[in-house]
């Protein structure tokens, strides 16, 4: 039997934006958005990597996926309208080169479930750019994406940076190398390493997000 997941990622590279948004909907009914991201969402999105991989799909077949996700990641219909319930704010970005952002998006949108202010600057922001948004916004969370293994020295550069801002922001790095490589030497009591949604759905359950207000 087809997993949802399966299902979804052949509508997205079929391009098929309205069928790929109706089918996410109509799951939404059964499922929490958490469950969606983390368990159809983003594993179709790692299933179309493996059949590139595998020489199944082109490049371009990946990117229009790519597209159609983001589409649908915009669009898909909220479960209750936001409230904003916190005076908490958060700023995501994707590293500087690191073009991959569907997750760091999703991320965004779980800050906002949550009632947070949030700030998503995209992928590919320069170092310099980011600290100008940084000083404007004075985030309580700056939270910090990359995918692959090499990213490592702009990563560790922009925790340096970050660590030494006055409001003492968390700071939070994730994206697909956070889960796949030991990242333990940047772990501090302002620094997490967030693998995956459901680690950062735990945060929020643990309330480890209350704690922000009153460190920083």
């Amino acid at each position: 039997m087809t997993q949802h997941h399966e299902t979804l990622a052949h509508l997205f590279l079929d391009g098929d934006e309205e069928k790929a948004l109706d089918y996410m909907n109509e799951l939404l009914h059964e499922y929490s958005r958490a469950y969606l991201y983390e368990s159809v969402i983003t594993q179709s999105m790692y299933y179309i990597g493996q059949l590139w991989e595998r020489n199944e799909i082109s490049v371009a077949d990946e990117h229009l996926a790519t597209a159609v996700c983001d589409f649908v990641l915009s669009t898909l219909k909220e479960e209750k309208p936001i409230k904003r319930t916190r005076q908490q704010k958060a700023l995501l970005f994707g590293v500087e080169k690191e073009q991959h952002y569907l997750g760091i998006k999703m991320v965004a949108e779980t800050f906002k479930e949550q009632g947070w202010r949030v700030r998503y600057l995209g992928p590919d922001l320069p170092l310099e750019h980011s600290l100008t948004q940084i000083e404007k916004f004075k985030p309580d969370v700056i939270g910090l994406s990359a995918a692959l293994s090499y990213r490592l020295p702009t990563v560790k550069e922009l925790i340096r940076r970050f660590e030494r801002l006055e409001w003492k922001p968390f700071i939070m790095v994730g994206g697909r190398m956070a889960s796949k490589f030991d990242l333990n030497e940047f772990q501090s009591d302002r620094v997490m390493v967030v693998k995956g949604l459901p680690h950062l759905h735990q945060w929020f359950k643990e309330g480890r997000d209350g704690v922000i207000n009153e460190t920083s």
